[in-house]
């Protein structure tokens, strides 16, 4: 499944120009961005990944990062990465994350460096299962 995402490489947004795009999903991008925000310590970058991914928004924390938000028409995909022993973690957690993460997880294999978790959330509770991913990688200061 594919979806409209920010393909211009010439045109550089803003994060109110993403917000925009992502349209009747900006309540649960806000959500998303203010905990980060409010919970961590950690550097934004705007990056083009790419024609096929377009442009990004990453959350860096000591050079690792936390999440990348790809904003698409209507929407937006989370890029969690999680290492060997964040995936350990987060199957302790398993039956308290939505049942789309819980399919994401699942469906996602193991690779040498982790499991990539691209997940498209459409509810509250998918953002609170991210929210509960992150905790995983790194304790929130808060």
């Amino acid at each position: 499944m594919s979806y409209e995402r920010m393909l211009n490489k010439e045109c550089k947004p803003t994060e109110a120009e993403m917000l925009k795009w992502v349209g009747k999903r900006a309540p649960l991008w806000s959500d998303l961005t203010e905990y980060l925000a409010s919970h961590y310590d950690l550097l934004t970058k705007i990056d083009f990944g790419g024609k096929k991914y377009g442009w990004s928004i990453g959350y860096r924390k000591s050079g690792r990062t936390l999440i990348g938000l790809f904003p698409e028409r209507d929407g937006f995909t989370a890029l969690v990465i999680l290492g060997k022993k964040e995936v350990v973690k987060t199957e302790t957690i398993f039956d308290k994350l939505s049942k789309k993460v819980q399919k994401v997880f699942r469906e996602t294999d193991q690779s040498h460096d982790g499991r990539w978790l691209w997940i498209r959330p459409s509810t509250k509770k998918d953002i609170e299962s991210i929210k509960m991913l992150l905790s995983a990688k790194r304790r929130p200061k808060c």
